[in-house]
Parts: C-alpha cells; structure tokens; sequence
C-alpha cells in the first residue's frame, strides 16, 4: 500500500528507534542516525519522521515521568512495533535480494 510506503530517511530512523531500545526519544534517535549514517540530521525531520511512523503503526510513543534532568519536563519516548519490525526486515530482504542481483563484480565496485 502506497500508505504505509517506508522511505529511506524513515528506514533509518526506525532503525534508530529498534537499536535505542527503551531510550529512544527525540534526540537519542536524531544522535544515532547522525552517527551512523555520518551526516546531519535535523531534529525536526527526525519529529516529523516519527510522526509518519507512528501514523503507519510502525512505532508507538508516550510520554515519561518528569525529571529534573530537563528542568521538569518530560519526554516522549518511542518503541518500535511488530509491524514496524515486519517492515524492517521486508525492507532488509528486498535490498539484498537486490545487492545480490548485481552480483559479486558490481558489489566489490561498490564497496
């Protein structure tokens, strides 16, 4: 369905999501991909990417205790779910189905 289309930019910032685990919100998510993908993302995109998500099913959120950590606000933490995860690994079966297509000369050019 054209609706639950998952795009690269939302592909990474699931991926951040699974791999924060129980720490994943806002700004641990925008960190890891920054890190991974080795370039910048604004926390903006990472928000609204999260927020295409959770509309698709794909992550749920809800909002922590306040801390004193954040001068009493709280955060709101994301987790992944069984669909988003079903879609991660079609997404992982389709690039390397596709990886393979090329074979091994196109995949040693490319690396």
């Amino acid at each position: 369905m054209k609706g639950d289309y998952l795009g690269a930019f939302e592909e990474l910032v699931l991926l951040a999501v699974a791999s924060e685990g129980e720490d994943a919100y806002g700004v641990s998510v925008q960190e890891r991909v920054e890190r991974d993908a080795e370039r910048p993302v604004s926390l903006g995109a990472v928000y609204a990417a999260l927020d295409r998500l959770q509309r698709k099913a794909y992550v749920t959120s809800w909002i922590g205790d306040a801390g004193q950590y954040r001068g009493g606000r709280r955060k709101r933490h994301f987790a992944i779910t069984a669909e988003g995860r079903a879609v991660l690994g079609d997404m992982r079966r389709i690039r390397d189905r596709m990886w393979r297509s090329l074979g091994p000369a196109a995949s040693r050019r490319t690396s």
